[in-house]
């Protein structure tokens, strides 16, 4: 069984998406959205963790909030993919469930 993950929140204000890092099984994907898609950035404490974790899971980040929050796209952590909105509903129809992470 498939599972995607979502995450919302910054790496910075809560634990939610090391939590889900540690939580997922290897077939899982996991989608940055919002504030999460910070996580994604290259530059940042959090970048290891998510360049380890590609190993084990498919990593995605929504573009649309990646550019509302100013973040360039030539930052993103090589692997990520960064999808848009149309990808985003593809993903959660390919999955068997969605786990938001809060």
């Amino acid at each position: 069984m498939s599972m995607l993950h979502t995450v919302n929140k910054s790496p910075f204000e809560n634990s939610s998406v090391a939590s889900c890092i540690s939580m997922c099984a290897k077939s899982s994907s996991i989608l940055f959205i919002e504030d999460a898609v910070i996580s994604v950035m290259k530059s940042t404490k959090f970048a290891e963790m998510i360049e380890s974790s590609l190993k084990d899971f498919k990593i995605y980040a929504l573009k649309p909030d990646l550019e509302a929050r100013g973040l360039s796209l030539n930052n993103v952590i090589e692997g990520v993919e960064i999808i848009g909105y149309e990808g985003f509903v593809d993903l959660t129809t390919e999955h068997d469930s969605v786990q938001s992470w809060l």
